[in-house]
């Protein structure tokens, strides 16, 4: 019922008939580079604080992005 490993094979033959070395691998290092970005998306996005929606009293929503505490380097020292 599954496909075979021959069929596979006439397939992938065909296909390289089609379209041609050069071009397949070519093909396949835009989907990995496109892969490869996708998962780097990803992981920023985890990084990211997430955005709070606030409701004003009139019912418009806002985003207000978390913002990170920086430490104050200009303020004098004692």
């Amino acid at each position: 019922m599954g496909i075979s490993i021959w069929q596979l094979l006439i397939i992938l033959a065909i296909v390289l008939v089609l379209f041609g070395a050069k071009r397949l691998r070519s093909v396949g290092s835009d989907l990995g580079a496109a892969i490869k970005g996708f998962k780097q998306s990803i992981k920023e996005e985890e990084t990211k604080p997430e955005a709070v929606e606030q409701k004003q009293p009139d019912g418009q929503v806002f985003e207000a992005k978390a913002e990170e505490k920086k430490s104050d380097d200009t303020a004098p020292k004692a």
